[in-house]
């Protein structure tokens, strides 16, 4: 009896560390307390800039929708302003859009002179560090590609994020609760 109450911890252990990914996204809202607006000389460029953004992340665009909207532009119309062809529409004035994927992605008030003017975002979703790249295996020696060169200065990309350090990432956190289940279950059975 008492390994199927052992199972069953187990098993709430992993469930719970791949619900972890959706209960840690976070909320994001678009120019913060200045919500999306023409109003403030609002840097949507500079606000972005300090963010990290991730998949399941939520932006939120708040303005008021009898002088705003938002359209999810591509890269080209975003640089020219271009109106003409969007990917999607929003004018509710309190938007919610879930990040699905990785990349960039552009928005823009279409309202006429307002991109122009600066009412315009790229929200980029880089992907987790941790997931880009197979670590090297105990047997492979490193190579002069992992070693920085003595003329380079390191760079980070935390440095220029400042929300971003010391975060643990949703991956790391499963990771961890996944190895203490394996853990646990092979040091009882």
């Amino acid at each position: 009896m008492e390994k199927v109450a052992v199972v069953a911890t187990l098993m709430a252990m992993v469930v719970c560390g791949s619900l972890m990914e959706t209960a840690i996204a976070a909320v994001y809202t678009v120019g913060d307390s200045s919500g999306w607006t023409t109003i403030g000389n609002v840097d949507y460029k500079q606000w972005a800039a300090i963010k990290t953004f991730k998949v399941g992340d939520t932006i939120v665009f708040t303005y008021n929708k009898q002088f705003h909207n938002v359209m999810q532009v591509k890269h080209a119309d975003y640089r020219s302003c271009n109106a003409s062809a969007p990917i999607a529409t929003h004018s509710t004035g309190n938007d919610s859009i879930v990040i699905k994927t990785y990349g960039h992605h552009f928005y823009m008030c279409a309202v006429p002179g307002h991109c122009q003017a600066g009412q315009k975002v790229d929200i980029n979703v880089e992907r987790d560090s941790s997931t880009m790249a197979p670590s090297p295996s105990i047997s492979d020696p490193p190579t002069s590609s992992f070693l920085p060169s003595p003329s380079s200065a390191p760079t980070s990309s935390a440095s220029s994020k400042p929300n971003s350090v010391g975060k643990a990432t949703s991956s790391t956190i499963l990771r961890f609760t996944l190895g203490l289940a394996i853990a646990m279950f092979v040091g009882i059975v």
